[in-house]
């Protein structure tokens, strides 16, 4: 099937659709979106959700869906045609018929949709957001409500990072300790973790399993597939806090982590903790649909293993070279124990180190360097280098902006970074230590989020361009009460 649209070098469809469409033509009139606008086709109740319509409809103008076949538009792509009197979102499937209304929805202005017709296929097929809310918990309101904005910038992927040091949030029945113990902390630190000062305020929260079912199934319906992270073996403090049994036991008892940072505390490698992390990782696939798990598998501190007489006997046991080459016999483990569950594993690219499994995913974010390793080394990976997508990083240097755990970060580097062809998908990541409320995480996560969509959408740059379109974008985040960093802002 062809389209009579340009190339991506001509006029775009309209200035503030984001992520760049791949190709457009504009036509004389417009398109009269309303909420009495009809729509028919299969996924028309999806369609009139995200765009706010009525049932049953009597306004003018109608939006039509279409199922075809067409090996092009892949997965994902699909066209849009828009006339005077109706708006056409051709597709392969339920997810392009979903983008397509996304880019009717940005598309939107006053007197209706300018009219014209659109091409667009992603370039990635990973496009993924990471939420920490381990460090701190945030409502299942919030995570719904970036559900939506990551929908509207055609994410596919919301990441949670349940678990850390800090705070375990997800609910495991077999072991409640985790949540009665591990999801609560006495403090945290009051300004930057280096001053050493704490604001005497006890923190918490927890998500029932009903919970995340429900925000699955939510997300599922925009389009966004929520990927479960759970840390092994290290950023385990709580859940040593909580199931003492699972550190070792020379330590010294620990509470849950009041500071940022790395904790020394790892789990252990007797057969208990690797029956608990595969109890965990049954009821996290019990709940969680995605066909990737993430493992972890960062900044493993491994001093508690070099001391260790049951490190030691494992070591033997597994023929391992040291106590060291423990940290991919974890990953192995649980790499294992997923396969077995018809799931993969994805790790921090901290993993690729340890004679990782030819099956995980790789998620690269130590460097770009990092991204051409794990290629070479035969692994599937999703870019996401702390150098361009760590969005919890400051965006200037300049005195005025809220205190971040680094930076600086400039919306212009975060637009310019390309992953290449090879890859997975790219990524960004939230994480939350100095996001504690929902205005300084928009602070944070926006307009920058919204270069990362383009990035992972759609092929080659243009930052002139981008810049004219997200200044047209930004009055839509506006309505959608996003508190976002206003472009060349100094500060807070």
């Amino acid at each position: 099937m062809t389209s009579p649209v340009t190339s991506p070098a001509g006029p775009p469809a309209s200035p503030q659709v984001i992520p760049r469409v791949g190709a457009s033509r504009p036509a004389e009139g417009r398109f009269p979106l309303g909420r009495g606008t009809r729509v028919r086709g299969p996924h028309a109740e999806t369609a009139r959700d995200l765009l706010g319509l009525d049932a049953g409809g009597d306004g003018p103008g109608e939006i039509v869906l279409r199922l075809v076949t067409d090996p092009s538009l892949g997965e994902e792509g699909y066209l849009l045609s828009a006339t005077p009197g109706e708006a056409v979102i051709t597709a392969a499937g339920a997810a392009g018929l979903r983008w397509g209304v996304q880019t009717l929805r940005q598309l939107h202005g006053p007197g209706g949709v300018p009219c014209g017709t659109v091409r667009d296929v992603p370039r990635y097929a990973w496009r993924g957001v990471m939420i920490d809310v381990a460090r701190w918990w945030r409502p299942i309101s919030f995570l719904r409500a970036y559900v939506d904005l990551l929908s509207l910038h055609k994410f596919n992927v919301l990441h949670l990072h349940l678990t850390d040091d800090q705070g375990w949030r997800f609910e495991v029945r077999g072991h409640p300790r985790l949540t009665e113990i591990g999801a609560h902390r006495a403090e945290s630190p009051a300004g930057h973790a280096r001053e050493g000062r704490f604001d005497g305020t006890p923190h918490g929260g927890f998500y029932t399993q009903r919970e995340l079912r429900d925000l699955v199934d939510y997300a599922a319906t925009r389009g966004v597939t929520v990927l479960p992270e759970i840390e092994f073996p290290g950023h385990s403090q709580a859940a040593i806090a909580a199931c003492p049994w699972l550190g070792h036991p020379s330590a010294t008892p620990v509470e849950v982590r009041t500071s940022w940072g790395i904790s020394s505390h790892v789990l252990n490698v007797g057969d208990r903790a690797a029956g608990f992390a595969r109890d965990v990782l049954d009821e996290l696939s019990d709940v969680f649909p995605s066909r990737f798990v993430h493992i972890g598998g960062d900044e493993v501190r491994g001093g508690e293993w070099a001391t260790s007489p049951e490190a030691a006997r494992r070591v033997a046991d597994a023929g391992l070279a040291g106590p060291d080459a423990l940290h991919g016999w974890w990953g192995r483990l649980l790499a294992d124990h997923l396969r077995g569950l018809g799931r993969r594993a994805v790790a921090w690219d901290d993993m690729l180190d340890h004679d990782p499994p030819e099956d995980m995913v790789i998620m690269a974010w130590r460097g770009v360097d990092r991204i051409e390793a794990a290629l070479r080394a035969g692994h599937e990976v999703v870019a996401a280098p702390h150098t361009h997508t760590y969005l919890d990083y400051a965006e200037s240097d300049a005195p005025g902006e809220p205190v971040s755990i680094a930076g600086p970060l400039p919306l212009e580097t975060v637009y310019g970074f390309d992953a290449g062809e090879a890859v997975l998908g790219t990524q960004a990541q939230l994480w939350g230590e100095y996001l504690p409320t929902r205005e300084r995480f928009d602070y944070n996560a926006f307009p920058r989020l919204c270069a990362v969509a383009e990035a992972a959408w759609s092929s080659g740059r243009d930052l002139d361009d981008f810049t004219r379109r997200l200044t047209a974008h930004l009055p839509l985040l506006d309505r959608l009460g996003v508190r976002y960093r206003r472009p060349h802002d100094e500060g807070a």
